[in-house]
């Protein structure tokens, strides 16, 4: 993707995310705001401020596939100037009157109604759909079978593309070097944050090369350069174990991964049934049956159909 591509894709998120913006101060008033901000000043625009605070808030809100747009020097020059023109955009809409329209009212008046409902579900459901240990433990001993696994291994590797690379990294790890280190500073898979560390697996789940190499591994060992579609790798076998029933504090934070939707969805149906229960509650059948789809009346603002999650 080249940067004027990443520059409209970054465009086009940060446009969406303006309309629900704060409404632009100017004059006097952007001087006070300017005082209660924190972090350095990135831009002035006509006597507002754009801060490294600011940045870093537009840097949590993107959605995950143009973070890395971000990393390069021109992607954060082509985010701040995203800024400043939704800056600009909004200082006009200030003297236009464009937020006192009638349109934009109803849309935030909109908007508040799904951000409250989405804090309130959020809240409830997190706070009643909590799963204790014990829970846990009840749910293994009675699914064990489920959690039976055949040889694994866990392992850590480095991979780069040419073979004189690779063959120049093992020299520095015969040498003492550390392998966490290296793989962090040159290995281009995305285990390299982590040392190259893979985790555990077993047998199939790797290419027969990588799979061969790791499995005559003694625990500790590195291998040589070993060859596959992906590049050149060197791996490093950090445990292995033999064919059993894997053990529950291994397994426990899996475990809640796949109960919790169950007991959150749990907790939602029973909270809707409660409030009807004690609400004063009359449906207009006749007048529901009368709807064609919304577009007769105006959108509605509905309860989702699942309960928040994180």
């Amino acid at each position: 993707m080249n940067y004027r591509e990443t520059g409209k894709l970054l465009t086009i998120a940060l446009c969406v995310t303006a309309l629900f913006g704060c409404k632009a101060k100017v004059g006097s008033e952007a001087g006070k705001e300017s005082q209660k901000k924190s972090g350095q000043v990135l831009a002035e625009v006509n006597g507002s401020v754009i801060t490294t605070s600011d940045y870093n808030k537009e840097l949590e809100t993107l959605p995950p596939y143009l973070k890395p747009m971000t990393e390069t020097p021109e992607g954060k020059k082509e985010l701040l100037d995203t800024m400043i023109v939704r800056e600009l955009i909004l200082q006009q809409a200030d003297k236009d009157g464009i937020d006192k329209s009638q349109a934009v009212a109803d849309k935030l008046a909109d908007l508040k109604k799904r951000v409250v409902v989405e804090a309130f579900l959020k809240k409830k459901v997190e706070e009643e759909a909590k799963i204790s240990d014990t829970e846990l433990q009840d749910f293994y001993n009675k699914n064990k079978d489920k959690f039976k696994t055949g040889e694994q291994v866990k392992a850590s590797h480095i991979l780069v593309k040419t073979e004189p690379e690779a063959q120049e990294i093992l020299k520095q790890l015969k040498a003492g070097g550390n392998f966490d280190e290296l793989a962090k500073k040159h290995s281009i898979d995305a285990a390299a944050a982590k040392g190259g560390d893979l985790g555990w697996f077993g047998k199939g789940a790797m290419l027969p090369d990588f799979e061969k190499a790791v499995f005559g591994l003694k625990e500790g060992a590195i291998s040589g350069v070993v060859k596959t579609k992906f590049g050149y790798h060197i791996i490093k076998l950090t445990g292995k174990r033999p064919a059993g029933i894997r053990p529950f504090d291994e397994v426990k934070d899996q475990l809640k991964a796949a109960i919790l939707p169950e007991k959150q969805q749990e907790v939602f149906k029973k909270l809707k049934e409660d409030l009807k229960k004690s609400a004063k509650l009359t449906i207009k059948e006749d007048v529901l049956k009368t709807l064609d789809g919304g577009k007769a009346g105006g959108e509605a603002t509905a309860l989702p159909a699942e309960p928040v999650k994180k």
